[in-house]
């Protein structure tokens, strides 16, 4: 096979046209790209992704959910237990959580702060993929690839998505390259302990990122690789006690601290949501069996061409670059066809494999390059480039003119007015990124009708409080109460300040937001205050003078 390969194909003989305007440029560009360290490649994308990253609010439910569990660790100074709304949340591994708790705590609570993990992630996996093309195929595919990644739609908008799929598909990016670069170093006879060690270090922190699919996805893809290359000894060989002594130093102490001190933790993080949630079709975004094969060559919409453009009964190629393809092949089919198994899709599962897609595409326009001469193959590939930028800037524009639905209005007007002691609640509905836009929010309860059989059959938020209650009983039964419980505390004391939250309609289905005072309104939420003089008008006092027109004059 081909080691340090700087040229590969590009030595073959081929046509070659004369280069004009921007093409001109684009040869030696790529050949810098191909030669520069791949660190350097990993800041350069790190300050792409991170240019507009704080164009526009979170986005709810994911990017509120899981930077507020974040930023609860940061407030509270707990950075073992993850929780929602004051509940432990035990749906997801905590790395991704102390990585952003993390980021805001040195960059500040800003968006930008939030999302700087997945777009470093993002950048790590360009990194990766850079440093194992030109180690074991070529210069050429490291440029190239590294080319594609960035200006890839979906890995543009993977990194300003603060969920955990771009964390989860950088370390198992890099936990299969590191596993495929000891095999081949075994091979090769060269050292490899150090890589082994980092292959077994990755499988750990990509557990902590996702849990077992962070081993069972790598894994499968090296044993495949291997088996199918005929390299049963080598595959024995990355076995090491040592590495399984790392893999359980990384991955476990967490898991063995959160049973200790919550019994039933196993039961619920590993066999329910590990492997009953893997086969449920009770979630959001059902979609066929080919969705992920549908979805890989819009990924990377402006490049997927060249992997058309194949001369008809041209031969396989002789340059030892097989095992990289293999490899590659391996990782690509084995992540599509594993997330096709369930009926619940969402586009960021299929992330790990768009390192080895994009290396296809590379590879592609590499040989076309090789056969059909530079100055065609790269005028198409100027185009590419610009027109995948232009798509991704494109995606940012969007969001910046027609923003989706957030808090930041909303916490605006009740950070302005909330004072420590404040009791906010939301009736019937809940938002994750209120605590973004209000300092030091605390004391939220959730009013809602928790005996509803259907929230357990439904993926919803609803069913995420409920589920997080079961963990800490006592504190669960006064977050999520009823309209009974409500109405006790709205009348146990006078003196208090309540903060209501619902749908603007759901003023017609309570008598409490009758008699509160309608704040802030847009077409989705509204927001109530209840104070001391609402309070003497529904709990049985006597009003004070004009009180009931109050609540009819919606501010904003």
């Amino acid at each position: 096979m081909s080691i340090d390969n700087p040229l590969s194909v590009s030595t073959a003989t081929a046509p070659v046209g004369r280069a004009r305007g921007v093409v001109r440029w684009l040869a030696p560009a790529v050949q810098r790209l191909g030669a520069m360290s791949s660190v350097s490649v990993t800041l350069l994308s790190l300050l792409w992704f991170t240019l507009t990253l704080g164009a526009y609010p979170l986005l709810i439910p994911d990017e509120g959910r899981y930077v507020g569990v974040a930023l609860s660790m940061l407030q509270s100074g707990d950075y073992l237990v993850p929780r929602l709304d004051g509940l432990p949340f035990f749906h997801k591994p905590p790395l991704h959580y102390w990585l952003t708790a993390l980021s805001l705590k040195v960059a500040g609570v800003n968006f930008v702060a939030a999302r700087l993990v997945p777009a470093l992630m993002a950048a790590l996996l360009i990194g990766a993929m850079h440093a194992f093309c030109r180690r074991h195929a070529s210069r050429q595919h490291a440029a190239w690839t590294a080319l594609i990644l960035v200006s890839s739609p979906l890995l543009f908008g993977a990194s300003h998505y603060a969920n955990l799929d771009m964390t989860v598909a950088a370390w198992i990016t890099c936990c299969v390259l590191l596993g495929a670069h000891t095999a081949l170093q075994m091979e090769q006879g060269r050292p490899y302990r150090l890589a082994l060690m980092g292959l077994y270090a990755t499988a750990g922190l990509a557990f902590l990122a996702k849990g077992l699919i962070g081993i069972l996805i790598p894994g499968g893809i090296l044993v495949f690789w291997l088996l199918g290359r005929g390299k049963p000894g080598i595959l024995l060989r990355l076995f090491s006690l040592t590495g399984l002594g790392v893999l359980a130093l990384v991955a476990t102490p967490w898991m063995w601290a959160m049973q200790a001190r919550y019994p039933g933790f196993f039961d619920y993080y590993i066999v329910y949501q590990h492997f009953q949630r893997f086969l449920e079709t009770g979630f959001n975004n059902p979609q066929p069996f080919w969705f992920y094969f549908a979805l890989m060559p819009v990924a990377t919409l402006t490049w997927t061409p060249f992997l058309f453009q194949r001369r008809s009964g041209a031969r396989k190629p002789d340059d030892g670059l097989g095992p990289v393809r293999g490899l590659m092949l391996s990782a690509f089919l084995t992540v599509v066809v594993f997330f096709s198994i369930p009926t619940s899709k969402l586009v960021g599962y299929v992330l790990p494999a768009i390192g080895p897609w994009s290396f296809f595409l590379a590879d592609a326009l590499v040989r076309r390059r090789s056969r059909d001469g530079e100055a065609g193959t790269d005028r198409r590939a100027v185009w590419s480039l610009a027109l995948g930028v232009a798509l991704c800037l494109g995606a940012v524009a969007a969001m910046v003119m027609r923003p989706q639905v957030n808090s930041r209005a909303l916490g605006h007007v009740l950070a302005a007015e909330y004072k420590p002691g404040d009791q906010v609640v939301f009736v019937n509905d809940y938002r994750y990124d209120l605590g973004f836009y209000v300092p030091g929010l605390k004391a939220v309860s959730v009013m809602g009708d928790w005996s509803d059989p259907d929230i357990a059959r439904t993926d919803s938020w609803r069913k995420e409080l409920v589920e997080a209650a079961r963990f800490e009983p006592q504190h669960g039964a006064s977050t999520l109460i009823d309209r009974n419980a409500l109405r006790e505390r709205l009348c146990r004391d006078g003196k208090q300040v309540f903060w209501l939250i619902g749908a603007p309609d759901a003023v017609r289905h309570s008598l409490v937001l009758t008699h509160a005072q309608r704040l802030y309104e847009d077409h989705r939420i509204a927001l109530w205050r209840f104070d001391e003089d609402d309070h003497a008008f529904m709990c049985g006092e006597t009003p004070k003078d004009g009180l009931p027109g109050r609540s009819a004059q919606p501010g904003q």
